[in-house]
């Protein structure tokens, strides 16, 4: 029999940077492409994580078309990543859960309860304390969490309040006018009282930066208990009245274009891909 030659190895295919990102920050370009939001992909560059073209990259390098880029050594194929549509997915978030892919301490974390994709990642758009509910948006699309999240927009968080005690109108005036935290002045854009009975009372306030336990802390400036907080909206999404907890809804076409529209993004023109059902396994036949 003859023996067949062996075939040569095929150089490996460069990942070639779409046109329309030519000359982009590295961070943005790996932003958009799901990777993680803009100050995760910063922080990766200046621990070292990432090369184009076999070299270390630095703050404020761009993408040529004809560049390499790794991540952690490995290649990163841009091309198939950056055609992704966008996904969002509104994920109601349990008081207990940690919202990170993984705990040191064994807590539960919120990435555990999502749909595993094929390309990319699941991208948190900001943090919910360990104790807080409610309403989190998490992403495909690095930029648009970047957006979301940055002070700059403005992006309006509106949380339900339950504190201990009576709140007089000097605190509420004082808590909508501004009081100094230990990171600099803060105010309640808004703040409602909602009714409550006996000692819990119920308020509805609205704050449009993310800074760390924000809410809890401006009511702790006043002397007043926090005993329950719940994130009912993030800019134009509002928490689904029926969406139970460790649950999501993903956005559909119009509402997510109307997410992407209020933080100054184009629409996603690429079709839609609807996440599928988990397969039921059918009950064996007893014998």
């Amino acid at each position: 029999m003859k023996s067949h030659p062996k075939r040569a190895k095929q150089p490996v295919k460069k990942s070639r940077i779409p046109l329309c990102y030519d000359g982009e920050r590295i961070q943005k370009v790996l932003a958009h492409a799901g990777l993680g939001s803009r100050r995760q992909i910063e922080q990766w560059i200046k621990d070292g994580r990432v090369n184009v073209n076999g070299k270390l990259a630095h703050l404020g390098d761009r993408l040529a078309c004809d560049g390499v880029l790794q991540l952690d050594g490995r290649v990163v194929n841009l091309a198939k990543r950056i055609d992704v549509p966008t996904r969002v997915l509104i994920y109601y978030k349990p008081s207990g859960e940690v919202v990170a892919r993984r705990d040191l301490q064994g807590r539960p974390v919120i990435f555990t309860q999502l749909p595993k994709l094929k390309v990319g990642r699941w991208i948190a758009v900001g943090r919910l304390d360990i104790n807080t509910q409610g309403l989190l948006l998490v992403t495909t699309n690095g930029e648009l969490a970047n957006r979301l999240m940055h002070p700059s927009q403005e992006v309006d968080r509106e949380y339900a309040v339950r504190v201990l005690g009576r709140i007089d109108d000097a605190v509420m005036e004082c808590l909508k006018q501004g009081v100094e935290l230990e990171d600099g002045p803060a105010r309640f854009k808004t703040l409602e009282e909602a009714g409550g009975e006996g000692a819990n009372r119920w308020f509805r306030v609205t704050v449009k930066e993310g800074r760390h336990r924000l809410v809890r802390r401006l009511w702790q400036s006043q002397g007043v208990m926090v005993s329950r907080l719940i994130r009912i909206r993030y800019g134009p999404v509002i928490l689904p009245p029926k969406l139970k907890a460790r649950t999501f809804h993903e956005l559909d076409r119009t509402e997510l274009n109307g997410l992407m529209a209020a933080v100054g993004m184009k629409e996603d023109r690429k079709p839609p891909q609807q996440l599928k059902p988990k397969k039921r396994s059918r009950p064996r036949r007893k014998q």
